[in-house]
């Protein structure tokens, strides 16, 4: 056997081994297959159960008002966009949904990613690099911490939310380059909310960028729905607003919205916009069709009854005992502490009808694993009782209340 065959072999059994690690550890991850639409209610691995783990909390993404726009733009204008938008050009579609971006969040311009990840790993190391300072809070998501490493500017992690923290390391940081700084509008994991109103304060005072995430919070908070920033009243004053359709819009894809010379800067800097093909014309118009929705009466009334059902289902596992880590949104997490055990629990909840995701490492830290349960407007009350009674009795039997 030459050198090539044994490395291969050799390659192969690391691989085995770490995955054997992954499963003895609790952290092996392995995907479900969902038959039909996203809702309240599902059919996995054959069989009907209770979702509590979608981030369709509005549940647009089987309303037919987006079926109808996806299948009338396929209609007129095709499958695909082509090529990257600066080497095939600007469909309709991206410039209507780009207006309608920048009218919601009240900024001069938006740009479309092709996602969330794209879009924070191209926004950041566009925005700061070598010699620039970036300051990230702890619990930021994933994209933000992969896109500060793109960026190689000096990344400052500040304890989570503890913004006399923040004001000191920015006091005693120095740089000449830029100062950026990036918080989630709502922290995925565990359903609380960023302190935009002190963060805008702590911006000015040092001449700081602040670029918000808010993937979870838009379409969902605020009076009209427009997010985080609407919420603590301080839209005018985000430098760069990011958010995606994936969640609340029940569609797919990305954006910044900033001013029009932000806009123009990612558009020549951001690298996963350059080097990527745009969205597709069914993603761009049901993009469009879920703004029109949020928009409307009706996703007021849908926003009404997601805090509603968010309302009864926290109080109810608030009463039955369990820790929801400080949540303050649809994002209801249920702390129970090693891998191994959410990880049972997750199972003993589906086997009940119930379906929960155990939330582990490297998602968050060793020993604060957690039940990460999101609500829907479109769970009805008699589903929401139904999860309480499962994941109430299954914290007993586990000994996690």
């Amino acid at each position: 056997m030459g050198l090539y065959g044994r490395w291969r072999i050799g390659l192969a059994k690391t691989i085995a081994e770490d995955l054997r690690n992954l499963q003895e550890e609790g952290l092996y991850r392995q995907m479900r297959l969902v038959a039909g639409s996203q809702g309240g209610r599902v059919v996995l691995d054959g069989r009907e159960v209770l979702l509590l783990c979608s981030n369709n909390y509005l549940g647009l993404a089987n309303h037919p008002a987006l079926q109808v726009a996806s299948i009338l733009a396929i209609e007129r204008y095709g499958a695909s966009s082509g090529a990257s938008r600066l080497v095939s050009g600007n469909m309709e579609l991206h410039q209507e949904l780009e207006a309608r971006i920048a009218a919601f969040k009240g900024t001069e311009r938006a740009l479309l990613f092709s996602s969330g990840y794209a879009a924070n790993t191209g926004i950041i190391p566009a925005l700061v690099g070598k010699g620039d300072l970036l300051f990230s809070d702890r619990l930021n998501h994933a994209s933000i911490v992969d896109g500060a490493s793109l960026s190689r500017a000096r990344l400052v992690r500040y304890p989570h939310n503890d913004l006399a923290a923040l004001r000191r390391l920015l006091l005693e940081t120095k740089t000449t380059g830029r100062r950026l700084i990036v918080t989630d509008g709502v922290f995925s994991m565990d359903g609380d909310l960023a302190k935009l109103a002190e963060l805008v304060a702590l911006k000015r005072e040092f001449g700081a960028l602040l670029m918000v995430d808010d993937a979870h919070g838009s379409g969902v908070l605020g009076a009209t729905g427009r997010g985080s920033a609407e919420q603590c009243g301080v839209m005018a004053a985000i430098d760069i607003h990011m958010g995606t359709f994936g969640k609340a819009f029940g569609s797919f894809g990305a954006y910044a919205a900033a001013s029009a010379e932000l806009i123009d800067y990612l558009i020549n800097r951001a690298r996963s916009f350059i080097f990527s093909t745009a969205l597709p014309p069914a993603v761009l118009a049901a993009s469009i069709a879920a703004i029109d929705l949020v928009e409307a009466s009706e996703g007021q009334e849908l926003r009404e009854r997601l805090a509603g059902n968010t309302l009864l289902f926290r109080t109810a596992v608030q009463s039955a005992g369990f820790d929801t880590m400080g949540s303050a949104t649809q994002i209801v997490p249920l702390f129970v502490g090693p891998a191994e055990t959410v990880m049972e629990c997750s199972r003993l909840l589906l086997a009940e009808g119930v379906f929960v995701q155990g939330i582990r490492p490297p998602t968050v830290p060793a020993g604060s694993c957690r039940l990460r349960c999101t609500l829907m407007a479109t769970h009805t009350e008699a589903d929401l009782l139904q999860a309480v009674a499962a994941i109430t009795t299954v914290g007993r039997k586990l000994g996690v209340i």
